[in-house]
Parts: C-alpha cells; structure tokens; sequence
C-alpha cells in the first residue's frame, strides 16, 4: 500500500494543477465583464459582455430621448430602449435580417402598435419562397409576427415577437427586428408612437 500512496498523491497533484489551469480559461461571465473587444466596423475599441451584446449609450446616437429610443444593433443583436425620462433601460436579444441585402439601416420611428399582428409576406418574400401563405391572421400560433408588433416608418419593416425562439440571436428574418413574444410584450408597453428608432 505505502507504494501506492505517492502514485496517488502524483496523481492527486496532477489533476488539481490541471483543474487549476481549467479553472483560469474558463473565467466566470462577470470576469469577463470589462474585457474590450475590438470591432473594426466600428474603428474602436467597444465593451462587450459575454453574450457579445457591446455597451452602447443613447448619447452617441440620439440627440434627445424624446418619445424613447430604441437602438437595434444588428452586428451584435441586440435591441437598447430608453425611455424618455431615462429612468428605464432595457437590453433585448434579437433576430437579425438574414442578409445585408435584407438589411435597412438608419433612423425611422414607431408609427403604429398592433396587437396580435396579421402577417402578409411581402412580393419579394413570396418570390424567394412561393410555397409561403398569402396570409396569416394575428393570434395564429404559426404567425412570423407573435404576438405584438411595432410598424416603423419604412414600409414592410416591423419590430416584432416570434413563436418561433430559434431564431432569437440568429440572422434570420426578411428584414424586421425579432423579439422573443414576452420581451416584445414588454417593449410594447414601453414604446409609444413616436419613439424615434435607429438600426445600425
């Protein structure tokens, strides 16, 4: 037995060292927190946590917050709202556009809130996928739009919910800005017509 024991404890030395080691590379999120990362689309250096969400402030895309502003993110998908008075901010994953071709950037703002959206595919949506319904009404489980929408100024563009969360965190959508139905339900509540909206 007494041979045994400084193979053992070799042993035992071994795998807390490595452990040791394993426990540096995988540094929990909040260590992780104030790493910079560089983004060259932007030509600096920005702040990003691990979901890869960067920190953005309003200050350096509005001029105000009148009405609120929502800031989607799209290289990072996410979506920023702050209200008005600046007391409420929230940070929402999102669906992207699934293409640059897909994708419109620049300032618009909410125009109309409808609930429980009725969906019509666009001419060129039905052009890239025939298959797809003329319609789907509001309220259908199988609706692309969930449960809420907010209509932005440019035609056929929508921040909306999705039944579908796969696509959450995905370049996935003809063009809108996606939402998981709870988090549009509560941006809904937030936004109003008039709030100013910037995709970048």
């Amino acid at each position: 037995m007494s041979a045994d024991q400084p193979v053992q404890a070799g042993r035992r030395a071994f795998l807390g060292a490595g452990a040791a080691v394993l426990a540096g590379l995988a540094a929990p999120a909040w260590a992780l927190q104030d790493a910079p990362e560089a983004d060259t689309a932007l030509g600096g250096t920005v702040r990003s946590n691990v979901s890869a969400f960067r920190a953005l402030d309003w200050q350096d895309y509005f001029a105000n917050t009148r009405n609120g502003v929502i800031l989607c993110d799209t290289k990072s998908r996410a979506l920023h709202f702050w209200s008005e008075d600046q007391t409420i901010y929230r940070l929402y994953p999102t669906s992207v556009p699934l293409t640059d071709d897909l994708t419109r950037l620049g300032k618009t703002e909410v125009v109309q809130k409808v609930e429980n959206p009725t969906w019509r595919p666009t001419p060129s949506m039905l052009k890239r996928n025939p298959e797809w319904p003329a319609v789907v009404e509001g309220g259908a489980p199988d609706n692309p739009l969930g449960v809420r929408a907010l209509y932005l100024s440019w035609p056929a563009y929508r921040i909306h919910g999705t039944h579908d969360t796969r696509k959450i965190g995905r370049r996935s959508s003809s063009g809108c800005i996606g939402l998981y139905n709870e988090h549009i339900l509560e941006l809904f509540g937030l936004a109003q017509v008039g709030t100013q909206v910037l995709l970048i």
